[in-house]
């Protein structure tokens, strides 16, 4: 009987809808595709009008394909910084996707199989029947489940816990239509499917559709006989379909299109998006440098725009946001996507893209406050490549003569000294005057280690100390090592990040010159924002000699020395001591436990921070912040600090360690005014590990 039951299990597509009704359905669907196709269509003819990539964004499709499918199938953005988001996307995106494919076997097995055997066989056959319909009900109504369960989640957190990133000044009634919208048509199939099984009087197996069965039982206690179950279901039934016909037709036209959006932006992104920025074109007018107006986007960029869906992360990790700058990156995405639309509809006029005062779509004191730390991207669910949008901005700004005047002044100097500071560039090697011991000159001889040592520990007497720590690191363990004493000049990382793009170029080929010319096997960097242009933009260049894998920042190589034994550390330091990540040493490039293992080396006790790794917190000096003046309260430095002090587990920590000349500038500046003086020191991971070898009479004892 059961296996009767079973072959038997099976119900009819249209129960209860009359012919013409049937009829009047395949035509709205008809309707409602058309409306889809030809909505897409027009989104995909506006990325077009936009300006070429200047990136390949489609080489090894296949490769991108199956990359991109991870991502999105494992929803694995979706779970960073906010586990509770990642589970209930991950319950509406598998149950939405569930929905959908059986959706498509229902209408392949009633248009294409059952027509099908009809033509070919003389009777309509059908699929839909037996195990393999028991097997799809048991799916469809546990993903269903999970579906309508991730959306009551989403609707509590937005309208209950109004969890702040979900709203700002682009909020509509259209990100609330999107989550009922889903949110109705998951209950309403439940109900309609009840209302189908009390009306046919509980078949048995349809116990297997678990939801809808208690659905019904449900409300056949309430008193709903199969009769009324019967008169009601086709009105049920309309409003259920009408709602899904509608939410198809709608999905190119408002925020549902990210269901396609991002899959398409995740599949076209750029891997090294931010940490190395596309070059300016050596033929380009200085007109056409930076967008003028929205058709001077890329169609990447335009995507970008269509992909923000609005779910306030970008906002929620940016350290000037939280500063009180006029920032919030996905306002600007949301400004520009807003205007090419309302462009696009004539109901605004032409205005520049970004200026300082006036009417613009994005003012230009907000691309100033960009930190470049690349927060915003690394925990965007979607691949928007915000620093490299805002890095044009501010180009477009530098070329109109609209920069930030103290930024205008550290170019001079960059242009005539070769140093932020405007010091001669004689004074750059005086730093080792106070030492002991000659730092080899790498221009006279070959040298393992080629060491670039950046403005500040050259020019900066707070970090000159972190400069002479790390020399006498390489005394102690007896490498060769050398500088360029003189010839060295700003390599022009964040030169670059506020417009300068010319300026820039004449760095790389004048640095990229003078390290040519030494004979070397590794460029080591005491400025993790030199490291990351050295091994990532520098490259990209004609004319520098060697690749990524030449170039290392200064806790790489010391980790090694370590590791090898040809630096030695006999003592224990007896502190509790944090450690920062700064922003492009981590996030940028991925260098997290090398520092770590060298703190580690010293016997300090590392207490972590909250924020740690790459949701680390900037420091407030990246991309030109370092030379501009904000009224902000608190720093991007003393909320830093105050993290340190008041959110670190275990024992209060005494030592806030660093592995960046900028760091150390903004840390010691947010310790005086953040009142942190008393709390605690700041403490390059050179210094610390001096001390520690210092403290134990290490073997070389005389160079350290």
């Amino acid at each position: 009987m059961r296996l009767l039951q079973a072959e038997a299990a099976t119900r009819p597509t249209f129960w209860g809808i009359g012919p013409v009704e049937k009829a009047l359905f395949y035509f709205l669907a008809a309707l409602s595709t058309l409306v889809f196709a030809y909505g897409v269509y027009a989104r995909v003819q506006r990325y077009r009008r936009g300006t070429d990539d200047p990136l390949p964004r489609l080489d090894d499709l296949s490769a991108r394909i199956r990359s991109s499918a991870r991502i999105v199938l494992t929803n694995q953005k979706q779970f960073d910084r906010d586990r509770v988001a990642g589970i209930w996307h991950t319950f509406v995106f598998w149950g939405f996707l569930t929905l959908f494919i059986a959706t498509v076997i229902l209408a392949f097995d009633e248009w294409v199989y059952r027509t099908g055997t009809a033509a070919l066989l003389g009777t309509r056959q059908s699929f839909f029947q037996g195990d393999f319909y028991l097997s799809y009900s048991f799916v469809v109504d546990a993903m269903g489940l999970l579906f309508v369960v991730g959306l009551g989640v989403a609707i509590y957190r937005r309208y209950v816990d109004r969890t702040e990133r979900l709203w700002g000044v682009h909020t509509s009634l259209e990100d609330g239509l999107l989550v009922w919208s889903l949110f109705l048509l998951g209950v309403g199939g439940y109900l309609t499917e009840g209302l189908r099984i009390v009306g046919t009087e509980f078949p048995a197996h349809e116990t297997v559709s678990f939801v809808g069965y208690f659905v019904a039982l449900v409300a056949s206690t309430a008193g709903l006989s199969a009769d009324l179950a019967e008169a009601v279901y086709p009105a049920l039934w309309w409003s259920h379909a009408l709602l899904a016909l509608w939410f198809v037709a709608w999905i190119p036209y408002g925020k549902p299109f990210h269901v396609l959006s991002s899959f398409a932006n995740v599949l076209t992104r750029d891997e090294q998006a931010g940490v190395r920025l596309p070059g300016v074109p050596a033929d380009a007018d200085p007109d056409d440098i930076g967008p003028s107006d929205i058709e001077d986007f890329s169609w990447k960029q335009l995507l970008d725009h269509d992909a923000c869906t609005k779910c306030g992360r970008c906002s929620s990790v940016c350290p000037a946001k939280a500063a009180g700058r006029p920032l919030d990156p996905r306002d600007v995405i949301l400004d520009l996507k807003e205007y090419r639309q309302d462009l696009d509809a004539g109901r605004t006029d032409e205005v520049p893209i970004v200026a300082d005062g006036g009417t613009s779509v994005i003012d230009a004191r907000t691309m100033e406050s960009c930190l470049s730390c690349m927060a915003c991207m690394d925990a965007c669910p979607v691949e928007i490549e915000h620093v490299t949008q805002f890095t044009e901005m501010n180009r477009r700004l530098t070329e109109s003569g609209e920069m930030d005047p103290n930024v205008q002044d550290s170019m001079m100097n960059v242009f005539q000294h070769g140093n932020t500071f405007g010091d001669p560039e004689r004074e750059r090697p005086d730093w080792v005057e106070d030492l002991d011991f000659e730092v080899p000159d790498a221009r006279d001889e070959p040298v393992e280690f080629l060491w670039y040592v950046g403005d500040y520990p050259s020019y900066d007497e707070r970090n000159r100390a972190v400069a002479r720590s790390l020399a006498r690191l390489f005394e102690a363990a007896g490498v060769d090592y050398g500088i360029l004493y003189e010839d060295e000049q700003t390599a022009g990382n964040d030169v670059r990040r506020v417009g300068e793009e010319g300026l820039y170029e004449v760095l790389v080929e004048d640095n990229a010159a003078a390290i040519d010319d030494c004979d070397y096997d590794t460029i080591v960097t005491t400025d993790p924002h030199a490291f990351n242009t050295f091994k990532n933009e520098y490259p990209e260049f004609d004319d520098p000699d060697w690749t990524a894998d030449d170039v290392a920042h200064y806790t790489q190589v010391v980790d090694d020395l370590l590791a090898s034994g040809r630096l030695q550390v006999p003592a224990s330091l007896a502190e509790t001591v944090t450690y920062h990540d700064p922003c492009h040493l981590g996030r940028y490039n991925d260098v997290y436990e090398e520092p770590r293992e060298v703190i580690r080396q010293t016997g300090g006790d590392l207490q972590e921070m909250p924020r740690n790794r790459n949701e680390s917190f900037c420091c407030g000096g990246g991309g030109g912040g370092l030379w501009m003046d904000f009224d902000e309260d608190p720093k991007p430095s003393e909320e830093r600090l105050r993290e340190a002090v008041e959110d670190t587990d275990g024992e209060a920590v005494s030592r806030f360690v660093v592995a960046c000349p900028m760091c150390v500038t903004m840390f010691e500046d947010g310790r005086k005014t953040g009142g942190f003086e008393d709390d605690l020191d700041i403490v390059d991971i050179t210094e610390l590990l001096v001390e520690a070898i210092e403290a134990g009479g290490a073997t070389r004892t005389a160079e350290v």
